[in-house]
């Protein structure tokens, strides 16, 4: 008997000894990304003052500027914040200041870091960084320092030419200007925070007859470098006809070149009219040897001709042709149908240019964005969004232009944005709105609003994105929206906590961050909970809307 037990249990044990013990559980897919980043004289392309960097956590990389108050190859990082803790390592140690003593975390100040902590780095050249989590993800930034050199004399004809491989510069003033007796009204040859020695501005005139030589350096240099400056007579036969225009919908804007000193008269009509109009002279401005002006009440789609005058001379007649007044499409959500529980804001068969958060919504419950006769003016259909709980997390009412992609889990992963290339000047929306208290948070950073009103948000977006962008709500991989990104053109939005019983037209004015750039995609977004994205909101929160319209004015 004991025995027959004795070779049980052996064989028992060299049956667990012969089996080879597997882990087959795979890790989990967390990401890590920089969420933030700032660095000492941060500014933006225009070395105006600013900390907003551009992060694209498609390709990982962040572009920032810096202006000429600092050293890139010596840049302290003031501010890198990255997501669920990943770990913080450069990729190349030599591009630190101390390796060593460089951070291995996120930190949100300089002043969550020991004293011992030295965050400089060489941007000289761009810089990578892996953030650690389960996996390993390979983040590039890239620095581009603003050093806006500008030098303008006394009738200066066009800008300065400025090489800084040879160090020397050659300018061009009217034959009517005496070389050695020029008055200097900028030379910022190293920059707006650099030196120059001699000062040519600290004198009345200075004398250009020959060529001089000037000791420049920048603001972070100990040493200065020998520059040389040339100055050249020549017969001043422009005008500030040479202008670039950009035109949008109802205004243009015209950049050009005109000697020091002169005011330009800017004239322009229709194609189709005979008589000019002549631009007033508060919306030409003139800085040096250039000059800026702004057309506005100009019809969409319309064809026009414009022209300066420098001492009663005309420049030639030039041409452009406004934007049209593309209309929005869909914007009455009077088109719905409904497969099963899905409840879809096109008509059925026909194209989509609106979608909701349905699709997720359906996996586990009912549609929570629908139809409703409901509306502003009694006829039709409006777009009713609710915020519900549905079985297993929060949800926001919501609808956007653009496509719902698919569901990951119980996380939904959207497109955002159509394809659109004018400039309206307003969305003129109708809504009303009923919050319900906020009893339901998703993530911890936001239980501080548990026991508040609820808020709707509705935005309008214009972008140059190169494609649709990827909205993706799982907490792990979360990317949202920022409003700040450069590459939004222009964007208004309406954020409202408190009750509207009765439905009202409210205009979201678009606010223009660039008067150069031509949109690609339109986004517009209405949602019945703010923080819908988080999870966050108040079950029972209802936002109706209605007749959307982008006016152009």
């Amino acid at each position: 008997m004991k025995k027959t037990l004795l070779y049980g249990v052996c064989g028992m044990l060299m049956t667990l000894t012969g089996c080879a013990i597997k882990n087959d559980i795979p890790y989990p897919t967390v990401e890590g990304s920089i969420q933030a980043l700032e660095v000492e004289g941060q500014c933006d392309a225009d070395g105006n003052s600013s900390t907003q960097a551009t992060i694209n956590k498609t390709d990982r990389t962040v572009t920032l500027y810096v202006d000429d108050t600092v050293d890139r190859s010596k840049l302290r990082i003031t501010k890198l914040t990255v997501s669920n803790d990943a770990t913080l390592i450069p990729f190349d140690s030599t591009q630190c200041n101390n390796y060593k003593r460089f951070p291995d975390v996120g930190f949100s100040s300089l002043d969550d870091l020991p004293l011992s902590a030295d965050t400089r780095m060489d941007f000289s050249n761009s810089v990578s960084f892996t953030l650690r989590t389960y996996q390993d993800y390979l983040w590039t930034v890239s620095v581009e320092q603003i050093i806006n050199q500008n030098i303008v004399l006394e009738n200066q004809i066009g800008n300065a030419i400025i090489d800084n491989i040879t160090r020397s510069v050659v300018i061009y003033v009217s034959t009517s200007q005496d070389l050695s007796a020029i008055k200097v009204n900028t030379f910022n040859l190293g920059g707006a925070h650099g030196t120059v020695v001699p000062d040519p501005t600290e004198e009345e005139t200075f004398d250009f007859s020959q060529p001089v030589s000037f000791f420049v350096s920048r603001a972070w240099e100990e040493v200065s470098y020998k520059w040389t400056v040339y100055v050249y007579q020549k017969e001043d036969d422009s005008t500030a006809a040479d202008a670039d225009v950009f035109a949008m919908a109802t205004r243009a804007y015209l950049n050009g070149s005109i000697t020091s000193g002169k005011q330009p008269v800017v004239e322009y009509r229709k194609a189709s009219d005979s008589s000019w109009t002549t631009l007033a002279s508060s919306a030409v401005t003139v800085s040096g040897t250039s000059y800026k002006a702004t057309l506005t009440g100009l019809t969409p789609g319309t064809a026009y001709q414009y022209r300066t005058t420098v001492d009663n001379v005309n420049g030639s007649t030039l041409s452009f042709s406004t934007a049209p007044a593309t209309e929005l499409t869909d914007g009455s959500f009077d088109n719905w149908y409904q497969d099963g529980k899905l409840w879809n804001p096109w008509a059925s068969g026909g194209e989509s240019f609106w979608d909701t958060g349905n699709r997720g919504a359906t996996t586990i419950s009912d549609s929570n964005s629908v139809p409703t006769d409901e509306t502003c003016n009694g006829s039709g259909q409006a777009a009713l969004l609710e915020s519900k709980y549905l079985v297993l997390k929060f949800a926001a009412g919501n609808i956007f232009t653009g496509s719902y992609l698919k569901t990951v889990g119980t996380n939904g992963v959207l497109s955002f944005g159509r394809e659109f290339t004018s400039f309206p000047s307003k969305l003129r929306i109708h809504y009303k709105y009923t919050p319900a208290t906020i009893n339901r948070v998703g993530d911890d950073d936001y239980e501080w609003l548990k026991g508040r009103s609820d808020s709707c948000h509705i935005y309008i977006a214009l972008t140059d994105w190169d494609e649709p962008y990827e909205i993706r709500t799982r907490p792990s991989e979360r990317q949202l929206l920022d409003k700040t990104s450069s590459n939004i053109i222009a964007y208004a939005e309406l954020i409202r906590g408190d009750e509207v019983a009765t439905w009202q037209e409210t205009d979201l004015e678009l606010e223009y961050r660039y008067t150069n750039r031509t949109p690609k995609y339109i986004l517009i977004v209405a949602t019945s909970s703010k923080y819908g994205d988080f999870f966050t909101g108040g079950e029972g929160s209802k936002l109706w809307v209605d007749n959307f319209e982008l006016i152009y004015d």
